[in-house]
């Protein structure tokens, strides 16, 4: 039992509220692959006493943490892959998404929508990364009021509804 001197924070120095878990196949394999494509810095990794698997890993992309770890039988969903897609895409702010986009293909990466201004105020586009997950990186290069952005929305419904 903690002494009633300490005080245990109940969200952790450094977390976010909501931080992903991701399963992967070949989770250090992954790792190594956030490192090159979006800069992320591993804070934590555990393997499994096998040393083969990763249990548990922690990267910092940004200011926010992501968890991940290798599929486990009876402890986590199954990992994206063939005939399996992945239901989450992650979103990812940065400072220039087109520089973005291009590291992440150069790593690996497989570009699935080309970077372009969007009726809200942000320019993004996207990838699949190697284990199965979609990434949007983005960078905010409009603020708008919501009428602005109500009205944006509806011209870019009527552009799509015409096949503009």
């Amino acid at each position: 039992m903690a002494s009633k001197a300490s005080k245990v924070e109940p969200i952790p120095h450094g977390m976010r509220t909501v931080t992903p878990n991701m399963t992967i196949t070949d989770c250090a394999k992954a790792i190594e692959f956030y490192k090159r494509a979006l800069g992320a810095e591993e804070l934590d990794r555990m393997m499994a006493p096998d040393g083969k698997s990763v249990w548990h890993a922690m990267l910092k992309i940004g200011d926010s943490v992501i968890f991940m770890a290798d599929e486990m039988a009876g402890m986590s969903p199954p990992s994206p892959g063939p005939g399996r897609p992945s239901p989450v895409r992650m979103w990812l702010y940065v400072n220039d998404c087109d520089v973005a986009l291009k590291r992440a293909v150069d790593a690996g990466a497989k570009a699935t929508k080309k970077a372009e201004d969007m009726f809200w105020g942000d320019r993004c586009g996207a990838v699949k990364d190697p284990f199965g997950y979609e990434w949007t990186l983005a960078t905010h290069i409009k603020d708008m009021t919501k009428e602005e952005m109500r009205l944006a929305g509806e011209e870019f419904a009527r552009k799509m509804a015409s096949g503009q």
